[in-house]
């Protein structure tokens, strides 16, 4: 007898076949039989009659690696049918870790990945100094996924440079690079996952200093992955400039480094690709090369995203269109009910208005003030491929009246807590058909959903819900078959980053499964949650349609909500010398 079987099922196996009538019985935490019919009874039965059967999702592109040491839940990724997330990515992380340097890499996050940092210090139990230690110190906490971490070179670097190593000027000695190689191959030891950096400009400590690793030398990234491979295991995650810079020869400097890296380590490296509004057709250029290496034998990743990467703006977020003027400021740290009491007020509905004009920002900023034409109502369910006519804009210049007038009125709308999109990458042309493009991209790999971070800010964690409902069902054009999708968050991922036990639905795999109602799947608006240490806030976006999320054999979730299972480990991946 199965201690459980899944029954009339609709099966999307993850291996990129078409969908078929099948059950699923587990026994213990592996799958056992996958048939068009079980005559085995189980222990327990689900029947998932007119629901899609899938594997659990993987994320590829987290940064839980704080939340992870204190919190056993790990959402919005675990109750949007993540079963297994890979965190440490684009260099930053909490491992390894001297005691001074504590409060620097708590900086360092909430610079980098607006993490708020009061939570951090409260709830980073640093029982730990080195990256083994930090895995073992993850064993003993329980959790409802499957994490595996990797190793961050900021955390590394620090670690072995000390103060001259949190300068991106200065560059790490012949014996430095040989002490972070040996640190780097302790950890491939221990279970790590691989090795990860940042090249851009964007990552700044909270102090606006940039990254350590950003004009890291080649010397040292061939140098630190060298165990990686004498030994012919890890992966390799970046983020570069090369995908946002508008100046033509540092993009190809960068993807030189990237070249040149993928050659001399042999091993397989994804790295960020994104859509920049002032640079919208580079991703074309990077594509071309990614498509030369793997020419050459080299597997080399876009990580690409399913959707904008949005910026959400409100009086419950980090930013509002609004945040800039004087008088904003003077009530900006008062309790949200005071707040928005005070913004009721017609004196200061008034002095806003008057200033909001005055006191624009230059750059990025500016477009949170007033890039009108890019802001969106978010709606509930959120759209994420608004249409133009849609606008903040659009819609006053419809309506003839003022745009900072409807805009300031559109937000007050709800107690205050609506929240306005701005799509930041991925829209410059206002539709997804770029996107699509680079979904569909034979080296592509869906990322960026960045879980864990960006607390108050973006909300995109919950990118894999968003590729079945958006692109597999509620585009109006060029939807992409279901099957594609699955294999997309899945296998594809699992194969790699050199997972064999998960992924697809197959016997002998962990059964990692989800049971959706593919007709109810759809996202909440974001609202802002305090259920951080210290009681930090965040954005919690909620998702219908998860009739049961499996990991390792137990329910995790119904409905959304918790069972009380936490089947969930550490993913030490298996790293031998060759």
């Amino acid at each position: 007898m199965a201690d459980l079987v899944i029954r009339n099922g609709l099966l999307v196996d993850g291996t990129g076949a078409p969908p078929r009538r099948a059950d699923v019985a587990i026994t213990g935490e592996r799958i056992t039989e996958v048939s068009e019919r079980i005559e085995t009874q189980g222990k327990t039965e689900i029947d998932a009659d007119g629901l899609a059967v899938t594997p659990g999702w993987i994320d590829v592109h987290t940064h839980y690696d704080g939340q992870a040491t204190w919190d056993p839940i790990l959402a919005p990724s675990a109750t949007n049918g993540v079963t297994t997330i890979v965190m440490g990515n684009c260099g930053v992380g909490f491992a390894p870790a001297r005691r001074d340097r504590h409060d620097w890499l708590i900086n360092l996050l909430e610079g980098v990945e607006d993490i708020p940092g009061a939570a951090l210090a409260e709830g980073l139990t640093w029982d730990w100094e080195s990256f083994p230690e930090y895995l073992d110190a993850l064993d003993r906490r329980p959790r409802t996924i499957d994490v595996a971490a990797q190793m961050p070179h900021s955390a590394l670097r620090t670690y072995v440079l000390g103060d001259r190593g949190a300068d991106p000027s200065e560059p790490a000695s012949p014996q430095e690079v040989a002490a972070m190689a040996k640190l780097m191959d302790e950890a491939l030891t221990a279970g790590a996952l691989g090795f990860t950096t940042s090249r851009t400009i964007l990552h700044r400590t909270k102090a606006g200093l940039p990254i350590p690793t950003l004009q890291a030398h080649i010397d040292e990234l061939v140098g630190i992955t060298d165990p990686m491979r004498a030994r012919k295991a890890g992966v390799m995650q970046m983020i570069s400039d090369a995908y946002l810079t508008a100046d033509a020869e540092h993009a190809a400097a960068e993807l030189a480094v990237l070249g040149t890296l993928a050659r001399q380590t042999k091993r397989p490296l994804s790295f960020t690709v994104q859509q920049p509004n002032h640079v919208p057709d580079r991703w074309r250029e990077l594509f071309t090369a990614i498509s030369s290496w793997n020419a050459e034998g080299f597997d080399v990743k876009a990580q690409v995203g399913v959707r904008p990467i949005g910026t959400l703006l409100g009086h419950t977020a980090s930013l509002n269109p609004f945040f800039f003027t004087p008088t904003y400021r003077t009530i900006a740290r008062l309790p949200f009910a005071d707040r928005i009491a005070a913004l009721n007020t017609g004196e200061v509905r008034s002095r806003i208005l008057e200033e909001h004009p005055l006191h624009v920002p230059s750059g990025t900023p500016g477009a949170f003030a007033n890039g009108f034409f890019n802001m969106y109502p978010l709606g509930d369910p959120p759209s994420y491929e608004p249409d133009p006519s849609t606008s903040i804009a659009a819609v006053a210049k419809a309506r003839g009246i003022d745009v900072t007038e409807y805009l300031y009125d559109l937000l007050m709308a709800n107690e205050g807590r609506d929240l306005l999109y701005c799509p930041i990458n991925n829209y410059s042309y206002t539709n997804l058909n770029d996107v699509r493009e680079m979904m569909t991209y034979e080296h592509a790999l869906f990322g960026l959903s960045d879980g864990g971070a960006h607390c108050n800010f973006i909300c995109d964690a919950t990118m894999p819900t968003t590729a079945i409902s958006h692109w597999t069902r509620d585009r109006k054009e060029g939807r992409l078959p279901i099957e594609f999708i699955v294999h997309g968050q899945t296998q594809r991922i699992a194969r790699h980053v050199g997972w064999t036990d998960r992924g697809a639905v197959t016997v002998g795999s962990l059964a990692d499964l989800n049971v959706i109602d593919l007709a109810r799947l759809q996202l909440r608006a974001p609202r802002l949650v305090a259920d951080l240490p210290a009681g930090g806030t965040r954005l919690m976006q909620r998702a219908e349609g998860y009739v049961a999320t499996l990991k390792r054999g137990m329910v995790t979730f119904r409905d959304g909500e918790h069972t009380g299972a936490l089947p969930g480990h550490v993913v030490r991946s298996t790293h031998s010398h060759s």
